[in-house]
């Protein structure tokens, strides 16, 4: 009698579902419209597109100053050969460039803590480049909106690069 019982109600609850199931009006929200005859999508267009944009924002001016532009070795009087935003990162070796994955190879400045660590600016300089340079702030040890920049040697910061005033534009703020 049990198993009979518990047949009939297993199977009265199933029917009540199916009932409910197919009694029960439905509504659909259409969630995206593609007017495209041939209602493809072209992803090969749609990555240009995100390529271009981000391409624009990764040279959007962010902030300008202005401020003296000098050089400065790993050995100078006053360094320690290890940069002060990525203590790690060795420069004892003379490498004076950085991989960013984003600007890819840029030349490494010190900056005040105006800027924050990881940020990108752009500056223009006839002792350094006669194109535009691109440098990461890595360091620390100068005043106010100066920027010194990491040279081979304190020979070619005092040959090359000397002391200039420069107007620099933020492209990214920090990491």
């Amino acid at each position: 009698m049990k198993k009979i019982f518990s047949y009939s109600v297993r199977l009265t609850i199933i029917i009540m579902l199916l009932v409910i199931t197919k009694t029960t009006p439905r509504e659909f929200t259409t969630l995206v419209e593609n007017d495209n005859i041939n209602k493809t999508i072209d992803l090969t267009t749609m990555a240009i597109k995100v390529v271009e944009d981000s391409t624009i924002n990764k040279y959007t001016v962010k902030d300008s100053f202005t401020g003296d532009l000098t050089g400065y070795a790993y050995n100078c009087p006053l360094c320690n050969g290890k940069l002060s935003c990525t203590p790690d990162y060795n420069i004892k070796d003379g490498t004076i460039h950085y991989n960013d994955i984003d600007y890819g190879e840029v030349a490494i400045v010190a900056a005040s803590k105006n800027l924050d660590c990881g940020t990108i600016i752009r500056f223009n300089s006839k002792r350094v480049s006669n194109e535009p340079t691109y440098a990461i702030v890595l360091d620390r040890g100068v005043m106010g909106s100066a920027i010194d920049l990491l040279v081979p040697s304190e020979k070619y910061a005092y040959d090359y690069i000397g002391r200039s005033t420069i107007t620099y534009d933020v492209l990214r703020n920090g990491w």
